[in-house]
């Protein structure tokens, strides 16, 4: 780390062999972060590789992310205070504890009810999935 970057490069943080996180002590760091806080929301990677993504983040009440999609299955799970993910036109509610999981393409936007933390993961498609049998 260094005066210009709050956090160590993830090339670094990535390169561990194996990982363990405190997602709350992950969040309060995040939250302590100097760095401005654009639209309401921070977040931070704490993995990324071989088309997999896991990152935290914190929305304040009433803060957003617009409604996207992407190619990849796309989990949300609650961490703490209450959001609202749209996905496919249909509205979950989740608070702590509940989780979320969307197939690849599905348009999904996401409202914090009260201050949120959640964490995204991201699965990135290889190979097309196999045909169930009828």
């Amino acid at each position: 780390m260094s005066e210009d970057r709050p956090r160590t490069a993830p090339a670094e943080r990535f390169a561990a062999e194996h990982l363990v996180f405190d997602l709350h002590g992950e969040a309060a760091a995040l939250e302590a972060e100097q760095t401005p806080k654009p639209h309401g929301h921070r977040q931070k990677t704490l993995f990324k590789n071989s088309g997999r993504t896991v990152a935290i983040f914190i929305l304040d009440a009433g803060a957003s992310l617009a409604e996207h999609a992407t190619s990849g299955i796309v989990t949300v799970q609650a961490i703490e205070g209450e959001l609202e993910v749209t996905a496919g036109g249909t509205v979950y509610p989740l608070r702590p504890g509940m989780l979320l999981v969307m197939a690849p393409g599905v348009r999904h936007d996401v409202r914090a009810a009260s201050r949120t933390v959640f964490l995204l993961q991201v699965s990135l498609v290889t190979k097309p999935p196999i045909p169930q049998n009828p």
